[in-house]
């Protein structure tokens, strides 16, 4: 990856912008764009990650470094996120919900940026990590977030898409089984329409209002550690475990992607603080603009 790699993104960071202008200026009512993110969340892109994982050659030897990259990454983001509370005395609602931005990241675009770089080999490679991570990643914030609602931590990943269609995506090609044709062909028209989609509904979801006072301190603290801290830890495992090409890239982007929309779905869910989580999710959203590109070009 180089600069060149980096400048790959901005049609993606095209389309988010295109999505805030969309709802913003446009009329699109919100009801419509839940309905997009749904389609995508729950259709369009398992569709496309279960049609990378069964049509990629998967190198279980190398799969095992890149998991373990992810997974001390997501650590690094946990225990930096834990540190929140001594140093700012939140209210354990405000923190709870706060927490998980330091380590849950945003899959749509991951998803976008390794397809741009890496083609269906790299999809394929992010469905590895993102499929061990995830798991972790939600347990995390579920645990943290329990004691504000009633809702078990196995059936939030029961009920997780991604990772379902991970598992069944890694199954079906460690089986040796191939699709036949007709269904290739709409998982293919399916996937195709993953990724201009998904972006658009992060960009409808961005909420520009900043936070003030104390919480704008605290807020600084996680977007620093999700877009900084958690992929320089990646970066320095990746190279440590001799990770290279779209194994490095997978990691890295994992670690460096901004917070993931669903962040504010399990907060408002389990009785967090909405508003605060979605005001981080469009920051780090806007920011990782800057800073996603930077990792990308500084790993080349």
């Amino acid at each position: 990856m180089d600069t060149n790699g980096a400048l790959l993104l901005v049609p993606d960071f095209a389309m988010i912008l295109l999505g805030l202008l969309l709802r913003s200026r446009f009329g699109f009512e919100d009801r419509f764009w839940v309905g997009l993110e749904r389609l995508v969340y729950y259709v369009l892109f398992p569709a496309l990650l279960f049609h990378a994982l069964t049509r990629a050659p998967i190198d279980v030897g190398a799969a095992a470094p890149l998991v373990a990259t992810g997974v001390i990454a997501i650590s690094a983001g946990i225990a930096l996120g834990l540190l929140a509370r001594p140093l700012f005395g939140q209210p354990a609602r405000v923190f709870a919900s706060q927490f998980q931005c330091a380590f849950r990241f945003n899959s749509y675009i991951g998803l976008a940026a390794i397809g741009k770089l890496y083609g269906q080999p790299g999809i394929a490679t992010m469905g590895i990590v993102m499929g061990a991570v995830i798991p972790y990643a939600n347990l995390a914030s579920v645990w943290m977030l329990a004691r504000h609602g009633n809702l078990g931590v196995l059936r939030e990943l029961l009920r997780n898409p991604l990772v379902l269609s991970t598992v069944a995506g890694l199954a079906f090609n460690l089986a040796g089984l191939t699709l036949p044709a007709l269904p290739q062909q709409v998982l293919g028209r399916l996937s195709e329409a993953s990724i201009p989609l998904g972006l658009l509904a992060v960009g409808a979801a961005l909420e520009l209002r900043g936070a003030s006072g104390g919480r704008a301190v605290a807020a600084a603290w996680f977007l620093a550690v999700k877009l900084l801290a958690v992929p320089a830890v990646a970066w320095i495992t990746a190279t440590a475990l001799g990770l290279h090409g779209v194994y490095f890239a997978a990691a890295l982007l994992v670690a460096a992607l901004p917070i993931a929309p669903s962040a504010y779905i399990l907060a408002v869910r389990m009785g967090g603080d909405g508003p605060t989580t979605a005001r981080l999710i469009s920051a780090s959203t806007l920011l990782a603009m800057v800073t996603l590109p930077l990792w990308i070009a500084a790993a080349g």
